[in-house]
């Protein structure tokens, strides 16, 4: 069975972002020590709850880990639909790629030194990658619609 070239790229950013997962509690757990935090309190039970109390750099890791679990999502929808049709070679492969490198610069970025303009701009070349291959798809589907 043959795999549709696409689905390189899905795995890949699944496995950059069980990095950040382990590089964010590699960090975090350390940081609640330091504070005298407990892992049996209650504190940072929910989301931001450990803004302010850990370091900030600290927070950026958890911080980015959270980013990946929102736009990628998207990525991986559109992604497997064009494996599914087919379309998931040539500059989609090429888009889905420079979509993966996008995120791992901007993880890169966030969780060091979190220079806002440099990961606005990083997303902003994800997100182009993103509508990109969203309209592939569209233009893939129209096609199959009006020839099919």
């Amino acid at each position: 069975m043959t795999h549709s070239p696409i689905l390189a790229p899905v795995v890949a950013l699944v496995a950059w972002s069980l990095v950040m997962m382990v590089w964010m509690y590699a960090v975090r757990f350390p940081a609640m020590k330091r504070k005298g935090i407990s892992l049996k309190g209650r504190i940072g039970s929910k989301t931001g709850a450990l803004e302010g109390v850990v370091e900030d750099q600290v927070n950026w890791k958890a911080h980015n880990y959270n980013h990946l679990m929102e736009q990628p999502t998207l990525f991986y929808a559109i992604a497997l639909t064009l494996a599914l049709m087919g379309s998931g070679g040539s500059w989609n492969l090429w888009l889905g790629w420079a979509y993966v490198a996008f995120r791992v610069a901007h993880s890169l970025v966030q969780a060091t030194v979190n220079v806002v303009r440099w990961r606005f701009f990083l997303f902003l070349g994800g997100s182009i990658c993103l509508a990109a291959l969203t309209l592939h798809a569209a233009m893939a589907l129209l096609h199959v619609h009006m020839h099919g």
